[in-house]
């Protein structure tokens, strides 16, 4: 067996924070069904015997929740400089072409790394290979923060090596 009481709590609990943060029901009878369906799930991943560590890196939760607040973050601080940029006529708009370093080590979370570069506005992930990602960019501003290395320190190391 590849699964432990563990992973299967903790996907659970997961699972169902995802539905009520996507369904935003809280009347009994929703929340039962929102239970219900999530039991569920569980029960057929069991099942299926596909919990593990590496296709639910239980232990990563509590960083990935962190990385996804993070994310956030930036979302909505990218969002208000490329409305600034629309709206503000004397704004400079200087377009960048540039390669970043990856410094993780898994496919999984350089792909994680290029996704959130390309899920801020303002950014977009060109090409991702080993060493590097070329990404294109809206402004030096941009330019200046992805280079700084916030957002790729921010993306958790300990994923599952392949």
């Amino acid at each position: 067996m590849k699964y432990s009481v563990k992973h299967i709590i903790s996907l659970g609990v997961v699972l169902f924070a995802l539905w009520l943060g996507l369904s935003g029901h809280m009347t009994p009878m929703m929340l039962s069904l929102g239970i219900a369906s999530t039991l569920l799930t569980v029960y057929i991943a069991h099942r299926m015997d596909v919990v593990d560590h590496e296709t639910y890196p239980a232990h990563m939760t509590p960083l990935l929740v962190r990385f996804w607040i993070f994310l956030a973050r930036e979302i909505v601080l990218a969002n208000i400089d490329v409305i600034k940029r629309i709206f503000k006529p004397g704004k400079n708009i200087s377009p960048q072409l540039f390669e970043l370093p990856v410094t993780q080590k898994t496919d999984l979370s350089r792909v994680i790394y290029a996704n959130s570069i390309t899920l801020t506005p303002g950014t977009v992930s060109v090409n991702l290979n080993k060493d590097s990602v070329t990404v294109h960019a809206l402004s030096k501003e941009a330019t200046r923060d992805l280079c700084s290395g916030r957002m790729a320190s921010a993306i958790p190391r300990d994923f599952p090596e392949e």
